[in-house]
């Protein structure tokens, strides 16, 4: 293929990907499926890496991630981000309405026309267009300047790159940033199951991960947006309305459950139909927003200082219910966490009848001065998870005593402890409590890790009640006539148990340190550790200091990794693992070239051709080595767009040779 035919296919494959994103993720209308997706996919990737000058600057393939962004630069906004003033009462929604006809000097008996929109509860984003293309987006930050985010926005495949059909040329869209309902329960329970905090709610899940750092990992959350306002110099439409109607033109995801209402009565019907309805929706939302739809009678209406004249946030109150604390009882996690779940006389809330509400930890019974038989006030957290806000002590029986949280462990009586810097309490006792013993058996061979689908959670908990595994190890030594008495057990089963097990030896080495279950150390960061480390080995002589030069991974999690391995029972099962045939090492010939052989090279900024981490491998394949700040022992500072000043700064100190992405790659071809 010539170089014109190469573009024209990668355009071609460009537009078909992007109609195939819009009609998924937009119109929620797919005419393909996953795999031909996929497809598509593969070759536009493949023809990027064969010929990376010619990558489109709207390639689909930034939706994947891949950018590092270590400092969000501060973007001053054309047009300030006011926040909306809000409104509890009906009553105020009417006086919303009185003051918008007499600013506009109309007769009390005239309908003004409004838009009314769902809330949703996210981030406010801004996104700038030109000549058809994302150039930039922002957050709204303090309203006059906020934070660009463009990389970690690309990742939202409902937000397009590129606009479709007739659209204006320089345009400002504002929206909000989501996470939508499922994402953030699976994202918490994820969370949950390395020991790390849960989020609070979707808005701090959703607001939390467009900071990350590596827009691959924002990918992964699978955040979605809805936009609903459009700005522009001399915009030749009359209303909102018309707007959103453009926008979805263009292929932006505007929600469908916006309606056109004439006169403040109408407005009021919208309010009172979704106040119940709202909690059939996959997203969240917290109110409706109220917008004059005519254009002129915005700029009539002006602004005050922090908010438009022309627009009010009706926000519903988050709905509680009063009912009395039965009893507390406290759950075990596989990383030794007790959480603490209070069991309650059951009442309906949101729809839904609620028995029990997490406490989180010790801290949020002691701030509730929560006591024994109290009745409480529960409301949904998030308006997703049941959590008591508050204790209704006019109520609270004579006598009853004050809860503190238990001392010893529920399951097997041991001493909990408690980390300086950590909020829950948790077992030490992980070789002999019950529940941390079949919770890591349960991650070991969970899809994710070891993929042993033929073991559920009550099959090993048969198992370890028989006596025949108590560690993981123990996995690999059951046959199967040890497992064909056991109830609800029989020859096929047992056969699929040790087929599955066996099978399970191919897995590469991230699999398995994931499998392995140390404390905080997630999927993608397994992978991160796994490449950096090389082997399991060598993972167990590397210090803190070199822990911590592999990215993501902090001093808490450094410490955690080391605390792992360093005690006698997991060596002992690491060893018993690779005995039974384990990956715990990169397979291959990691080692590439001699070519920066003696160089040490710090890499800051981002790159076109390759990701930090390909970068990183790179270096140490060519017989170099790869550390995280520049010093005396630097050879070259790699630097990419937007590198560091304090590095450059640095290595202009310390003449320390800069390079770019170029040369570097001359070095090592």
């Amino acid at each position: 293929m010539t170089k014109e035919e190469v573009l024209k296919r990668m355009r071609e494959l460009a537009e078909q990907i992007e109609e195939h994103n819009y009609r998924y993720y937009v119109l929620d209308k797919p005419v393909i499926s996953d795999y031909e997706f996929d497809k598509l996919l593969e070759e536009l990737q493949k023809l990027e890496k064969q010929y990376p000058d010619l990558v489109l600057p709207d390639s689909p393939t930034q939706r994947v991630g891949g950018t590092i962004t270590k400092i969000f630069p501060t973007v001053k906004h054309k047009y300030p981000m006011l926040s909306l003033s809000n409104t509890y009462s009906i009553e105020e929604l009417y006086d919303f309405d009185r003051r918008v006809k007499e600013l506009l000097d109309l007769s009390m008996s005239e309908k003004v026309e409004y838009v009314c929109e769902l809330k949703i509860d996210g981030l406010s984003i801004s996104l700038i267009y030109e000549k058809g293309y994302l150039i930039r987006a922002v957050t709204r930050g303090d309203g006059i300047q906020g934070d660009e985010v463009t990389a970690n926005v690309k990742t939202i495949r409902s937000i397009p790159l590129k606009l479709k059909g007739h659209f204006l040329p320089n345009i400002e869209v504002r929206g909000e940033i989501f996470m939508p309902v499922k994402v953030f329960e699976k994202l918490n329970k994820e969370r949950e199951e390395i020991g790390d905090e849960p989020f609070a709610n979707p808005r701090n899940a959703a607001s939390g991960t467009m900071k990350l750092q590596d827009s691959s990992e924002v990918a992964k959350r699978k955040l979605d947006a809805f936009l609903y306002y459009l700005i522009a110099d001399n915009l030749p439409y009359q209303t909102h309305w018309e707007c959103l109607k453009h926008l979805k033109e263009w292929g932006f995801k505007v929600n469908e459950n916006a309606e056109l209402c004439k006169g403040i009565e109408e407005v009021k019907k919208f309010i009172d139909k979704w106040e119940e309805k709202r909690w059939e929706l996959p997203y969240e939302t917290d109110g409706v927003v109220v917008k004059v739809n005519d254009l002129q009678y915005q700029k009539t209406l002006g602004n005050t200082a922090k908010s438009p004249r022309w627009a009010v946030a009706f926000k519903y109150k988050p709905e509680q219910a009063t009912t009395q604390l039965k009893s507390i009882s406290y759950q075990v996690g596989r990383t030794g966490v007790v959480t603490p779940v209070a069991n309650l006389e059951p009442v309906l809330l949101a729809g839904t009848k609620v028995k029990r509400a997490s406490l989180h930890n010790a801290d949020i019974i002691e701030k509730l001065d929560l006591h024994e038989h109290d009745f409480v006030i529960i409301e949904k957290g998030g308006e997703i998870i049941p959590k008591i806000v508050a204790v209704d002590t006019s109520k609270r029986p004579a006598h009853s005593k004050k809860v503190h949280f238990i001392t010893h462990c529920p399951e097997c009586g041991t001493k909990l402890i408690r980390n300086e810097d950590e909020a829950a309490y948790y077992c030490p006792n992980e070789f002999g409590c019950r529940p941390q013993i079949i919770g890591k058996i349960v991650h070991f061979v969970s899809r994710k890790a070891m993929d042993i689908q033929s073991l559920g959670e009550e099959t090993i908990e048969l198992l370890y009640d028989n006596h025949l595994i108590k560690n993981v190890a123990d996995l690999y030594e059951l046959k199967e006539e040890q497992i064909i008495p056991l109830e609800r057990m029989g020859e096929k089963s047992a056969h699929n148990i040790i087929t599955g097990i066996q099978e399970s030896k191919k897995r590469p080495f991230e699999r398995v340190l994931f499998a392995l279950g140390i404390r905080h150390v997630g999927e993608t960061l397994a992978k991160k550790i796994a490449r950096a480390a090389r082997s399991i080995d060598h993972l167990q002589k590397m210090s803190i200091e070199e822990l911590t030069q592999i990215e993501d991974v902090g001093e808490t999690i450094a410490h955690s990794i080391k605390e792992y391995l360093s005690k006698p029972q997991n060596q002992e099962i690491i060893k018993r693992l690779k005995q039974h045939g384990l990956q715990f090492e990169i397979e291959g010939d990691f080692h590439q070239s001699n070519k920066l052989k003696g160089l040490t090279i710090v890499i800051s900024g981002t790159f076109k051709r390759w990701s930090r981490d390909e970068l990183k491998e790179l270096i140490e394949r060519n017989g170099g080595k790869n550390t995280s700040s520049v010093s005396k022992k630097t050879s070259y500072l790699l630097a990419g767009e937007d590198p560091g000043p304090e590095k450059i700064k640095k290595a202009k100190e310390l003449a320390v040779k800069i390079i770019d992405e170029d040369t570097f790659a001359k070095m090592i071809e």
